[in-house]
């Protein structure tokens, strides 16, 4: 039977309601385009109120209040990193008018929701209980101020990078990084990379980390809350990247558009995305967004469909500077010293009294080492104002035409993306879009002196970014690999040399290329690939090698699938063995070889195909070396080996190690990080930790037909029906219906929830 319930709602202006469907999306109806914008904030607090408040309070520096001295220093490191600027200016920075209002509109949905779990605390997740803490009330300011959550590139490369070349030089760090278009890195007039120690982004780490629940860290008091300074992993940003494309209705078996989007993100419970419809007078859009964000990044509104990947620029650069021997708070600048600016923060912290933390900036952005007689900053396109990740979609969600699309990607800045679309006249497009640093003289490639030589002289205009508009091929696909079109002078702009392995990227060209009429089923085909490029690749070096393990593989058609042996095989002989082995030969030094991890795989292939004295002999060994492992995981018979034993997605409880609450899984996956089917996997366990847990196809104009997937659930409240319902189905590559007109999501309709305003 359908579920109905209903609440009495304080801030709502008129009568709304929501409609969830069966699969958990929910449909939300409202009479005014401010009152929708609340009941997207009032339920995405009703689907995702833990999530949404430790978002906030790690974003903003408040963990410590909650969870003790062990997260002191995250929350200095958090707080180095927020938007200190004018805040009339970033408002006005997103490309709308309505950017203020509709994230005042939304928070204060929020907090409706929150002052209804006050009055009826059996509305709050059983997390806070478990926790013994409590929801605290948003501002506006709170959604756009905290930029530590975005993706932006490529400080820690930097960094990496002087390290090794100080050590080994720059063509041992192609082992680690390859760059496209071909360039030649140098280092900077000025520096000298033996200067930048490896913890010299420590706290830019800490700053951009998810919380760790441990019940060390919950357990820590004042006198070792400065264990917590360092973070086992963040996460490599470069594997964080997403499939998209566009297919004009010429190329399209029903003559219409297909618009597709499976971006990859770090897996977690509950899931990073949220899936949404919100309807009202001159609003109609569904697609995916972050619940902390008002509107929708991915999706269509019935006209327009849009998606992104990332697109990675380089936004960040590493300052390094001499500090004044005589006063070590100022800095060599020109020909003379400067003050750092600081500021002093009071951070609250449970069980003790609040604790008073310095920060200090130069005119570059925040310091994250200091000492010796150095000093090194950070500077991000996350203090410009209108840098908020993904805010700018609020710009686009009615966008009718291509003109329309680029005029609001004119003000987007974070993260840097691939942008497509394709409408109900026919149209496809793609834009590169993001704010992009001039680097006069250098290309941004090594950390620079800060003493004034090295200085950003604003940003790229948008249209001197890449496009395409319906493309004579058409379609435009994009993985983030190296797409600059022919001619493009990329040395000049230096909008980024680090990309994406074009594993993905090959592979998806391929299949559109075999497709003159494609399908919405082949586009869900596509997403859910398993083919790998790496492994057809590595095939040809072994085809005439003679051994168990080689015949395995000269059998195998390189698709990473669940139930291969052959996959199986082909993945524990790459990833633990012939990788470490070539990382090993690229150096003995134990602080580069450790730097190079995970290893580029362009650069790695490439030195095979080429060969080198000894190549062979390595294959082999390796191989044989692997047979032998997987005998050992999986038992002495082949044919009982499968990928999906090893390699498996699951979404464990972020409290897990301190509260008994449920994950989700185990689930036997295929694919990897180099297949379309992005499944990147811990090397440890292999355990998926990254890759497409939202996917979304759209027949752009026969709305209903389009399908989306979101795992493990819509929910992140364990005691919902939508918890964990949508993992099986994503781990076997399925999906659901993405329902848009009202006579489907009212047939669909398995919960019906009616809001009515307190002063009705």
């Amino acid at each position: 039977m359908p579920q109905t319930s209903a609440y009495t709602v304080p801030g709502l202006e008129q009568g709304a309601e929501i409609r969830v469907d069966r699969w958990g999306i929910p449909h939300l109806r409202a009479s005014s385009r401010r009152d929708v914008f609340f009941v997207q904030g009032l339920n995405a607090a009703r689907d995702r109120l833990w999530q949404l408040d430790i978002w906030r309070k790690r974003g903003l520096g408040r963990m410590a209040a909650d969870f003790g001295p062990g997260f002191l220093a995250q929350d200095r490191a958090a707080r180095l990193f927020l938007y200190r600027g004018d805040m009339d200016a970033e408002w006005a920075a997103y490309g709308t008018s309505e950017a203020r209002a509709t994230t005042e509109a939304f928070v204060a949905g929020i907090n409706a929701w929150i002052g209804l779990t006050e009055a009826d605390p059996s509305l709050l997740p059983p997390e806070f209980a478990a926790m013994d803490t409590r929801p605290e009330r948003w501002e506006a300011s709170d959604v756009v101020r905290i930029r530590s959550h975005g993706l932006v590139r490529n400080v820690l490369s930097e960094a990496a990078r002087a390290q090794i070349v100080a050590r080994a030089g720059f063509e041992t760090d192609l082992v680690r990084r390859s760059l496209e278009p071909a360039h030649t890195a140098t280092i900077p007039e000025g520096l000298d990379p033996a200067c930048v120690p490896p913890d010299v982004l420590d706290v830019f780490k800490l700053a951009t980390a998810a919380p760790d629940f441990s019940p060390e860290r919950l357990g820590a008091t004042l006198e070792d809350a400065w264990r917590w300074t360092k973070v086992t992993d963040t996460g490599d940003v470069y594997l964080q990247g997403s499939n998209n494309w566009t297919i004009s209705g010429s190329r399209s078996a029903t003559g219409r558009p297909i618009l597709a989007s499976d971006p990859h993100r770090a897996h977690a419970l509950p899931s990073l995305r949220s899936i949404v419809h919100l309807t009202a007078p001159g609003i109609d859009v569904i697609g995916a967004g972050e619940p902390a964000l008002p509107g929708i990044a991915i999706g269509h509104n019935g006209h327009a469909a849009f998606s992104l990947t990332i697109f990675p620029m380089d936004q960040e650069d590493l300052f390094v500077y001499a500090l004044n021997p005589a006063n070590p708070a100022q800095y060599r600048y020109g020909d003379g010293w400067e003050a750092m600016t600081d500021v002093t923060e009071t951070i609250a912290v449970r069980g003790c009294a609040d604790q008073t933390v310095q920060l200090a900036y130069t005119r570059h952005g925040p310091v994250v080492k200091a000492g010796a007689g150095a000093a090194f900053a950070v500077r991000t396109v996350w203090s410009q104002p209108g840098s908020s990740a993904y805010f700018g979609s609020l710009a686009y969600l009615g966008v009718r035409s291509v003109e329309e699309f680029g005029a609001a990607l004119s003000h987007w800045s974070t993260p840097s993306v691939n942008q497509v679309y394709a409408d109900a006249t026919g149209h496809i497009a793609w834009f590169a879009a993001g704010r992009s640093p001039v680097r006069p003289n250098w290309d941004g490639l090594m950390p620079v002196p800060g003493d004034g030589r090295y200085e950003w002289d604003g940003f790229h205009a948008f249209d001197a970014l890449p496009r395409s508009i319906d493309p004579a091929r058409g379609y435009f696909a994009t993985a983030n690999e190296m797409n600059l079109p022919g001619g493009f002078p990329a040395d000049d702009l230096k909008l980024g040399f680090e990309w994406a392995e074009r594993s993905r990227s090959n592979r998806i060209h391929q299949l559109l290329d075999a497709q003159p009429q494609h399908s919405l089923a082949e586009s869900m085909a596509l997403q859910t690939d398993d083919y790998s490029v790496p492994g057809q690749r590595l095939g040809r070096l072994i085809a005439g090698f003679s051994s168990p393990a080689a015949a395995l593989l000269q059998a195998w058609d390189h698709h990473l699938a669940r139930d291969s042996a052959a996959a199986a095989l082909q993945e524990v002989w790459w990833s633990k063995h012939l990788k470490p082995t070539l990382l090993d030969r690229a150096s003995q030094d134990t602080t580069v070889r450790n730097l190079l991890v995970p290893g580029d795989v362009e650069t790695l292939l490439g030195l095979l195909e080429a060969g080198f004295d000894g190549h062979e002999d390595l294959l082999s060994r390796t191989l044989d070396a692997a047979w032998a492992d997987c005998a050992a995981r999986m038992g002495s018979d082949p044919a009982g080996w499968a990928w999906g034993r090893l390699h498996h997605g699951a979404f464990p409880h972020p409290l897990a190690r301190v509260a008994d609450l449920p994950g989700v899984g185990r689930l036997p996956k295929g694919g990897s990080a180099s297949t379309p089917m992005a499944a990147g996997y811990r090397m440890s366990d292999f355990k998926v930790t990254h890759g497409a847990s939202f996917r979304m196809v759209v027949d752009v104009g026969n709305w209903d037909a389009s399908q989306a997937i979101n795992a493990p659930g819509q929910s992140g409240d364990p005691r919902s029906p939508h918890f964990a319902d949508l993992a099986p189905l994503w781990a076997a590559g399925e999906y659901v219906p993405l329902l848009y007109t009202a006579a489907a999501v009212d047939a669909a309709t398995e919960h019906t929830i009616t809001l009515h305003p307190a002063n009705a």
